[in-house]
């Protein structure tokens, strides 16, 4: 019986659809940017919260809900409408910049000094039965928790809850996406979030569950709110990139890499093969001319010997002869023995075998091989231009513009960035003042390959790495090891960060050395 349960618990394995865990970081991260969206009354002064939603940024300041939440404080002047992050700053007010009751969509201006980074919109329409997270503040939760209304003032955490997408569809003359990641009242604006943290929709309302049926949501999707935004002054980000994990990608460079290495081990393989052919041919053609020359100077010196005895021959039998021929004979002897030497000369300078190694050598140098391995070796300083490779990324909310850069070996950019040296790497580290985010940008020379990596941090980290990176200063550029100093001090903030981004940006980069 256990191995029949076994064998059925492998088939359902195999027969039903696996859905990939969302990355809990980029749910946080996006999460930074979710707000409750409190409807508040005045009673003698005191401020008294009368209903609230969630909200969600998509600029710095200004805010994404439902029309609904919002519909009191528009049919009366005297509500207002306070903005409580989930980050710990101090709450605010808003004012609301724009209501469309037709697709249930609102947008309200940050009247206070809170900033929020903003959301991401996914392009395009969701995938059938693709996980989906829903970001809020349910009232529900408030209430197990035993929360009174006056707490919905304090900063907390939104609630995140997983479902599925269950199909697209107009409702109430409106586009939505019908999905299953649960919400309740008080969601209602929230984001519904695919896997990297980008918005596809606008949580709105759930379906009536009186007879027991299971329970689906709607959300207002990105076709109705992109247009709502642009309407109202607004370009929202939108990201079309496929959503993938850095675990997917990760195997994906290693193989591109093992392709890289193969290709390099076969190109000097076959470049070995061609200096081997082109060495046999060489030797062949200069063992083939050296002995050919052999052998014509010894021709050359037989002849002349030859000749030389013929002369010998006809100069002694005139010296034997009368004697008025004598002096003939002494002129024919004496070319009788230019020819011996002659002969002794071609004989002596006739080419010795080394050089058909001096040839070989010569005919190498002369046509080297040639090939196009994966390395170029092209370190030294460029100005360059950087183009981002869509498949080897992994894009959230970043902006994806091509990046020029005056790179030098030492490590200095555009004559003032200075790149810091460490474990065989180039990086700078950026930690801004203005966004929750640390960016570890890397350059590989060699390959001219740049990667920017961003870490979407909470409040509370986000000030330690300010803290770290307060403690240093980049060194000048062209000052001694300025470049090895800069990595031993962007260590710290690098301890300090999580081990795997939220987003990763890779460029090929090109230009003239």
């Amino acid at each position: 019986m256990t191995r029949l349960l076994m064998l059925c618990a492998a088939m359902l394995t195999v027969l039903l659809p696996v859905q990939a865990a969302a990355d809990p970081a980029d749910i946080n991260a996006a999460a930074r940017g979710v707000v409750r969206v409190v409807i508040i009354a005045s009673e003698d002064g005191t401020l008294v919260p009368v209903s609230h939603g969630t909200g969600f940024a998509v600029t710095r300041d200004t805010v994404v809900t439902n029309a609904h939440v919002v519909l009191d404080a528009v049919q009366d002047r005297e509500l207002r409408i306070g903005i409580v992050s989930s980050g710990g700053q101090e709450s605010v007010y808003g004012r609301i910049l724009a209501v469309s009751p037709k697709n249930d969509l609102a947008l309200i201006r940050i009247t206070g000094k809170l900033r929020l980074p903003p959301l991401a919109l996914a392009g395009g329409v969701p995938p059938e039965s693709g996980a989906v997270t829903s970001v809020g503040y349910p009232m529900n939760v408030d209430r197990a928790q035993g929360l009174d209304l006056s707490d919905i003032f304090r900063s907390q955490p939104p609630v995140k809850s997983r479902g599925f997408v269950s199909g697209t569809r107009p409702s109430r003359q409106f586009d939505t996406i019908l999905h299953t990641a649960p919400i309740a009242r008080g969601n209602s604006g929230g984001p519904l979030l695919d896997d990297c943290g980008r918005v596809v929709g606008v949580n709105s309302f759930g379906a009536d569950n009186e007879g027991g049926d299971a329970e689906f949501f709607f959300a207002v999707s990105n076709r109705e709110l992109a247009p709502f935004l642009r309407a109202n002054a607004i370009e929202p980000q939108i990201n079309e990139q496929a959503c993938r994990s850095l675990a997917d990608l990760d195997d994906a460079e290693r193989a591109r890499i093992e392709r890289e290495q193969a290709a390099v081990r076969q190109d000097l393989a076959d470049r070995s093969a061609l200096t081997r052919a082109k060495r046999e041919r060489a030797q062949l053609e200069a063992e083939q001319s050296v002995v050919l020359e052999r052998e014509d100077r010894m021709a050359l010196a037989f002849v002349l010997l030859l000749i030389a005895f013929g002369l010998g021959q006809w100069a002694l039998s005139l010296h034997r002869g009368a004697a008025e021929h004598r002096k003939k004979a002494q002129l024919i002897a004496g070319a009788a023995a230019v020819c011996v030497l002659a002969a002794l000369a071609a004989y002596l300078t006739r080419r010795g075998l080394d050089e058909i190694d001096r040839r070989v050598a010569a005919a190498m140098q002369e046509h080297p091989a040639t090939g196009t391995g994966a390395a170029t070796g092209q370190s030294a300083d460029a100005a360059l231009t950087c183009t981002l490779a869509p498949e080897r990324s992994r894009v959230t909310s970043a902006q994806t513009q091509d990046i020029s850069f005056d790179w030098t070996a030492g490590g200095c950019v555009n004559e003032r960035t200075q790149y810091g040296f460490a474990s065989g790497t180039w990086s700078r580290v950026l930690v801004p003042n203005d966004e929750d985010a640390v960016s570890v940008n890397s350059f590989d020379p060699d390959r001219r390959i740049f990667r920017t990596e961003r870490y979407l941090l909470p409040r509370a980290a986000m000030e330690q790495a300010r803290a770290a990176r307060a403690k240093y200063q980049a060194p000048k550029c062209g000052s001694a090891d300025a470049s090895a100093k800069l990595g031993e001090l962007q260590s710290e903030v690098l301890s300090q960060l999580k081990q795997t981004p939220n987003e990763r940006l890779v460029f090929e980069c090109g230009g003239s050395d």
